[in-house]
């Protein structure tokens, strides 16, 4: 039995609502300026929501979102964001982590809780998120990694730390010894030389090294804002981390447009097949981009 998992990322769900001056004296300033200047006509969405309406007609049994939800971490912008992601599922379809716009500053991530709690819960858990977190479909174990941080203005970096990395090796130990085929969903790439400088996570180097000793049968990311695959090793076997573009970017350049990734995973065989969906420059509608399969 396989099972399908829709994988999308960074929507940067707007418009962004008026924010008062008070709010603005932090790092908000600079990306309330950015997304004004930039990406105010990048993200669209026109696009997301067709993105959405797509994935909703592939009838995938999950749906993966990793991260950035929304722009300056600024609360009213996700109960907004919460209202237009709804298209997608609820909870116990769709889970979320999150990126480093909804993490933007100290507060942020406190807001986006406040929304999304359900969608960043352990199976069966209530009260308050811990991450990762851990959900079994089937016979896949989807454990959810938070590396968005508040930063200095103009830096995008992340960090796992100390804590999640100890609770993560124990998640993917046991879940190994379970059998099921793990996926690890973060919003930044972990790979050090997948993220231009002032991007990356500052843990990377631990992060990978948990990898390396504990392994896992996926990776998933966002953060960069184009499709990327890196294949990596581990004691358990060869790890592919893969990166899927903005779910809302304007069809434009090869490397910048809208797209998801359909994600079919055999785990008896620890086999899958990806199926990238988007848009192509110049063409409309959505179709499929590429088609990849991955196993030992």
């Amino acid at each position: 039995m396989t099972l399908l998992i829709a994988h999308l990322s960074d929507p940067h769900i707007g418009p962004l609502p008026a924010i008062p001056v008070r709010h603005l004296m932090n790092k908000r300033l600079t990306g309330a300026m950015n997304w004004h200047s930039a990406r105010a006509t990048i993200h669209n969405m026109d696009v997301f929501n067709e993105i959405m309406a797509d994935i909703v007609a592939q009838g995938p049994d999950h749906i993966a979102l990793t991260g950035d939800l929304v722009n300056v971490g600024y609360a009213p912008e996700f109960p907004q964001a919460l209202a237009i992601a709804a298209a997608l599922g609820g909870p116990e379809m769709v889970s979320i982590v999150p990126g480093n716009h909804d993490t933007y500053v100290r507060e942020s991530l406190p807001a986006m809780e406040r929304s999304f709690r359900s969608f960043m819960l352990d199976d069966g858990a209530d009260g308050a998120v811990r991450f990762p977190y851990l959900r079994r479909r089937g016979d896949v174990a989807l454990i959810g990694v938070n590396s968005g941080v508040p930063t200095l203005p103009f830096l995008a970096t992340g960090r796992v730390g100390h804590e999640q990395r100890k609770r993560l090796a124990s998640l993917l130990a046991e879940t190994r010894r379970q059998g099921l085929f793990r996926v690890v969903m973060i919003h930044h790439p972990p790979l050090k030389a997948a993220s231009r400088f002032g991007r990356g996570l500052t843990d990377s180097q631990a992060f990978m090294a948990l990898i390396a000793e504990h392994g896992a049968e996926l990776i998933i990311h966002g953060h960069n804002h184009r499709f990327s695959r890196h294949l990596v090793g581990s004691k358990t076997g060869p790890v592919p981390i893969i990166g899927v573009a903005s779910a809302s970017a304007v069809p434009g350049t090869p490397h910048h447009q809208a797209e998801y990734h359909l994600i079919r995973i055999d785990a008896e065989n620890r086999t899958f097949d990806l199926t990238r969906r988007g848009f192509r420059p110049g063409e409309a509608g959505i179709q499929t981009l590429d088609t990849l399969t991955f196993g030992p």
